[in-house]
């Protein structure tokens, strides 16, 4: 299935969007999240750090990044 979503860590993901211009604001993030900005598009991310992220989770931050999920798995 095309569009079935692997298993990702946090940090998995983050590298992933940082191919596509995502970077992560220092001292945005609090706790166990993780705050990405895009410099273009001006879009901002909050990514849970703790753990997997559920494929629910993963597929609705795909959805926010702008992304659909083929153009996300080409980034992997």
């Amino acid at each position: 299935m095309s569009s079935e979503l692997p298993t990702l860590s946090a940090s998995e993901f983050v590298r992933a969007l940082q191919r596509v211009g995502f970077h992560p604001l220092p001292g945005r993030g609090k706790g166990s999240h993780i705050v990405l900005h895009h410099g273009q598009s001006g879009r901002i991310l909050t990514v849970p750090s703790h753990g997997d992220l559920r494929r629910g989770t993963l597929r609705a931050l795909i959805r926010q990044a702008g992304l659909s999920v083929e153009e996300f798995r080409a980034l992997l």
